[in-house]
């Protein structure tokens, strides 16, 4: 018997709010990811999900709920964009995380190298080729291995316990 096969025999029941809250204790960065549909149209979501996982080569993870409209999306993108907001772009945020269509109506943004949306005013993006995808629990964590980035030194937006945070410098 291995330790893996022993942990996935046990059965552990949290009540998932409560976990939930748990974990908003941990002060996250927020990220639009955006790619482009199979229609070539752009679409994007907020994600806190964000992580290093390598620096040779160069690669980040997000994850993406298993009940996302948008899953399979992401699935078949070859490529994406992962969009760090700046402390000025909660609104930004609330309208990536919300279920509308057309999120990117009325919003200037521009193409990166590989066609992918490119928010304004951000703090860095990562630009990534999809590099593997796994699927754990109820999310599948996409990797992605980055060709571009760039950063400057704006504020991020920070989120912890519900609510978006300023952090003192």
């Amino acid at each position: 018997m291995t330790i893996e096969s022993t942990l996935q025999d046990q059965q552990i029941d949290f009540d998932p709010r409560d976990f939930r809250n748990a974990l908003g204790v941990f002060v996250t960065g927020v990220t639009v990811v955006t790619t482009l549909n199979t229609s070539g149209e752009p679409i994007g979501l907020t994600a806190n999900s964000f992580s290093s996982v390598s620096l040779s080569p160069p690669l980040v993870l997000w994850s993406l709920s298993l009940r996302s409209p948008n899953l399979s999306n992401y699935l078949q993108a070859t490529h994406f964009l992962v969009n760090i907001l700046s402390d000025k772009q909660a609104d930004i945020s609330d309208r990536f995380a919300r279920s509308n269509s057309n999120k990117f109506e009325g919003l200037d943004y521009k193409k990166s190298q590989q066609g992918l949306p490119q928010l304004n005013g951000i703090s860095a993006y990562f630009e990534c080729r999809t590099e593997a995808r796994h699927y754990s629990g109820d999310h599948v964590i996409f990797i992605g291995q980055v060709i571009n980035y760039q950063y400057n030194g704006s504020p991020t937006l920070v989120y912890s316990r519900g609510q978006y945070k300023i952090l003192e410098s």
